[in-house]
């Protein structure tokens, strides 16, 4: 096994975590990781000495943005679950409102948070994965704290004005 092969082995686990992260859906997450480790594995010669982790995370953050601009092209069904009381009593109940309140962040917000957070990365990292500038990380990070402290604390959302 290269040397390649064995560092792209080794950011699995981590991967399959953020993809987790985005997706919220396990089986979703497996699919998507598994196009990222085909296309890098397929893509070898193109890359060059560097973070290979980052670059990973480039290319599982660019088909889960592929994968989420063709659902937006269909209509979205969901089933309304007997769990879904947002008031639910017990030891889980917290872990669902950070769900909930990760669930209304917009994708990039969700993902730069999620990378910094959960995955450990540097705002320079997270920078060079969306392919944005360093403070565009920075303002998506602040946005959706702040969101989800306001969602925590049980403040309703603003509603923005439409000329």
């Amino acid at each position: 096994m290269t040397d390649f092969r064995r560092r792209v082995e080794a950011t699995i686990p981590a991967l399959r975590r953020y993809a987790r992260a985005l997706t919220r859906d396990a089986d979703i997450a497996d699919d998507l990781v598994q196009d990222t480790l085909v296309r890098a594995l397929r893509s070898e010669h193109l890359f060059h000495e560097g973070e290979i982790r980052s670059w990973l995370y480039t290319i599982l953050t660019n088909l889960n943005r592929n994968r989420l601009r063709s659902l937006a092209r269909r209509p979205v069904l969901s089933p309304i679950d007997d769990n879904d009381a947002p008031d639910m009593p017990g030891p889980d109940a917290g872990g669902r409102d950070i769900e909930r309140a990760l669930a209304t962040l917009v994708e990039d917000q969700r993902s730069a948070l999620m990378l910094v957070v959960l995955e450990g990365l540097s705002y320079r990292e997270v920078a060079e994965i969306q392919g944005v500038p360093i403070g565009t990380v920075m303002s998506r990070l602040a946005r959706a704290r702040a969101q989800i402290k306001s969602f925590l604390d049980g403040e309703r959302p603003a509603l923005r004005r439409v000329k």
